[in-house]
């Protein structure tokens, strides 16, 4: 058979046993045995397989992914979004949109400690939703800025879709780390810069600021936020400075949450084992889909549709803006139905070497990737959180969509800078390793 019928053959299978309801992980796993039947020279399927699966899993750059999910489960079950909400509003009332700002805030201080959109989401949107309602702020609004900003889990390192990236494209785990800080506060201040201009316009909608508040006031109530900003603080700075792998600055960041939830006096048996437990499952979870994309990249390596498809992209001669722009439409697509983590590890073998030979740096494709997963995030109808707003608001899928829409398109207009300006993802890590 011609590559392209194998091709078409290997996406066909793949559509049907996803619209099946077979799991991803062995989804992968049959599209790559199948393509294995394809090569010439009586290369084993089996023996492939094996070796694939434990060379792509005995890695010491996933060790970190356990880790850095384990730190964010011990932090989700303490009482940290209380807290943040309670230390950011003092100093956001002078802001058009007043606490508003606080969702952005807190979700990117969240996002940086637990590397996950829907663990970010749910545990600032659990505090925040009833407070702001409280208050009297807009609920679509809320509802909107919550769904956009929950996606800064994914973006503002350390997170586990750049670790998923990084071991499935094969770049370094630092570099995507460091690449992910400017965007990750471009994105955050497109958030503000819409809920100031929101608030401008419909200041009838924005209730008073709360009385004066002294500033010995502010800082106790913000003194709660110290140990997890030095968490944070030291994580990051052990990144920048090369003082620790990015498995070691997992392991100390699971002992810096611990010694949080101990002084918060939340560190409890319970809390360890479920802890435990709720990061093995998601953990076993990303790891098994890891196994069978490994699978199947081999298995496309064998045949060589990739590098065919590569040469086929480079015949169009298309511009580099017009794949990228093409790459954006296809996991805009791929984002209404299938998570995250599987949109990465399905595409990734054959669009890394299309974005090579196009130019770019796999490091920079890597938080181009992130932010149009992020945009998946919140694209009906299967925007995780989207779910979360919906069980959290009682409003239908629709509204929460509705109201996400503005920060879907905040995330187009982020994509597009970084696009336009690479430096913005670029410039952290060459100044990190330029020495």
């Amino acid at each position: 058979m011609e590559l392209l019928e194998v091709a078409a053959l290997l996406l066909l299978l793949l559509a049907a046993l996803l619209a099946g309801g077979v799991w991803i992980a062995v989804t992968l796993m049959a599209c790559g045995f199948v393509g294995m039947q394809f090569v010439g020279g009586n290369i084993p399927a089996g023996s492939v397989l094996a070796t694939t699966i434990w060379g792509n899993s005995a890695s010491w750059t996933l060790a970190a992914l356990p880790l850095f999910i384990w730190m964010g489960e011990i932090l989700f079950r303490t009482k940290l979004s209380e807290e943040m909400f309670r230390g950011l509003a003092p100093w956001l009332n002078w802001l058009p949109g007043r606490l508003m700002h606080v969702n952005v805030l807190a979700c990117g201080i969240f996002g940086a400690v637990s590397g996950s959109s829907t663990a970010t989401c749910a545990t600032v949107a659990k505090i925040a939703l009833p407070e702001l309602k409280r208050r009297g702020y807009d609920e679509m609004v809320s509802l909107g800025s919550l769904a956009g900003a929950g996606t800064l889990g994914l973006l503002i390192p350390p997170s586990i879709m750049m670790v998923v990236y990084a071991a499935t494209a094969n770049v370094s785990i630092i570099q995507v780390f460091l690449a992910g800080f400017l965007p990750g506060l471009l994105v955050m201040a497109l958030y503000s810069g819409y809920l100031i201009v929101w608030s401008l316009l419909n200041p009838k909608k924005t209730p008073p600021a709360d009385p004066p508040m002294s500033w010995r006031d502010r800082f106790r109530e913000s003194a709660k936020l110290i140990p997890v900003a030095l968490l944070i603080t030291l994580v990051f700075l052990s990144l920048i400075l090369g003082w620790a792998t990015a498995t070691e600055c997992a392991a100390w960041g699971v002992l810096g949450s611990l010694a949080i939830a101990w002084w918060h006096g939340a560190l409890t048996r319970e809390l360890f084992w479920t802890s435990v437990m709720g990061a093995t499952r998601i953990t076993c979870m990303i790891m098994l889909i890891l196994a069978g994309a490994s699978y199947l990249s081999t298995a496309l390596a064998y045949t060589g549709i990739p590098t065919a498809l590569a040469e086929g992209v480079q015949a169009l001669a298309l511009s580099p803006y017009a794949l990228i722009a093409a790459l954006t439409v296809m996991y805009m697509v791929l984002g209404t139905m299938i998570d995250g983590i599987s949109m990465i590890v399905l595409t990734t073998s054959v669009v890394i070497p299309m974005v090579r030979q196009a130019g770019f740096d796999p490091v920079w494709f890597g938080i181009f990737v992130v932010l149009v997963v992020e945009m998946a995030q919140v694209s009906p109808p299967v925007g995780f959180n989207l779910f979360v707003l919906q069980t959290m608001s009682g409003k239908d899928s629709n509204t929460v969509a509705w109201a996400a829409l503005p920060f879907f398109l905040l995330l187009v207009v982020a994509v597009a800078i970084i696009t336009i300006f690479p430096q913005i993802v670029m410039i952290v890590p060459q100044l990190a390793f330029s020495n």
